[in-house]
């Protein structure tokens, strides 16, 4: 008697689960309280800015107050000359201040880089002023530059220079003395950072340019510096921007001082706004502060090719 042939039937493939949405968005929704706290944070006061630069808010004069278009930055650009000064001023603040510390950063970086007894005492000397805040960085610098206490005196008794000399007082030596007091605390930041990014450089390719017979200069140009651009044009933008928002220093040295000739545009606004009580013109300052800011640096990540490959 012939019997048909059981014929097993292979299993079934095992129904796929349809993935669970919930495991996908769970990391979005448990930093979602936090970003929209700080969404808020943020963009309440942006366009609280742009809201009120379109009007006139004086609390002490409120019968003045309602809308005026453009009529505060018409005042700023035509009829406010101040504005211009210290639009200057920023722009010579930043340009000195940067330079000067990205020079010193790097020379700093290279050296605190090398291999030398007491290095790490060196490093956390170097970049210990960074650690300051810029007030307290202000505190120290008003009493080195005290023309009763401070360096003049004993370079007095040395006999370079008079008594009671006040370099923050003399609108020849305010600049450069301001210079001085911020390029301690900002050089660190440059070395701190270009530093980090000389730690993953290849020693090989040192190697191989010695064996090629470059000099020193020549494998600084073409293997350092390369390798360090991206961290260069980073911490430059970084460092000009914070710069030209510089009130804390400036603001405890000398006040924008004397006559004006430390007065920054952030600190013309913060003037205007605190002791004037002008709340919609220097909200007008602040949206042309902030143009100007994205605009310059739009442009200087586009000249530099900021992420792009060196050659």
């Amino acid at each position: 008697m012939a019997q048909a042939a059981a014929v097993a039937k292979p299993p079934a493939p095992p129904r796929r689960r349809r993935a669970s949405a919930t495991p996908r968005r769970l990391p979005y929704l448990l930093i979602a309280p936090a970003a929209l706290l700080m969404l808020g944070f943020i963009a309440y006061p942006v366009l609280s800015v742009f809201y009120y630069s379109l009007r006139n808010y004086n609390p002490t004069k409120p019968w003045r107050n309602g809308f005026a278009g453009l009529d505060n930055f018409t005042q700023a650009f035509v009829h406010d000359p101040q504005f211009w000064d210290t639009l200057t001023f920023s722009a010579k603040w930043v340009v000195v201040e940067v330079a000067l510390q990205l020079l010193f950063g790097l020379a700093l970086a290279l050296i605190v880089n090398q291999t030398f007894v007491g290095r790490a005492v060196g490093r956390a000397l170097v970049f210990s002023p960074w650690a300051v805040s810029g007030v307290l960085t202000s505190a120290i610098w008003v009493l080195l530059y005290n023309s009763q206490t401070g360096i003049s005196r004993y370079l007095a008794d040395a006999g370079l220079g008079s008594y009671g000399t006040s370099w923050l007082s003399d609108t020849s030596t305010v600049f450069p003395a301001a210079v001085v007091a911020d390029l301690w605390r900002g050089v660190p930041f440059f070395a701190i950072l270009i530093l980090a990014d000389l730690q993953s450089v290849s020693k090989d390719l040192y190697e191989a340019a010695e064996v090629d017979g470059a000099s020193r200069l020549k494998q600084f140009w073409h293997i350092t510096l390369p390798h360090l651009k991206d961290a260069i044009v980073l911490s430059t933008l970084l460092r000009a921007v914070w710069e030209f928002n510089n009130v804390d220093l400036l603001y405890t040295l000398t006040g924008g001082g004397p006559a004006g000739e430390t007065t920054t545009l952030p600190l013309y606004i913060a003037n205007t706004s605190v002791d004037a009580h002008n709340f919609g013109y220097a909200s007008a300052l602040t949206t042309v502060a902030f143009v100007i800011l994205l605009f310059c640096s739009i442009v200087y990540l586009r000249l530099s090719k900021f992420g792009g490959e060196s050659r």
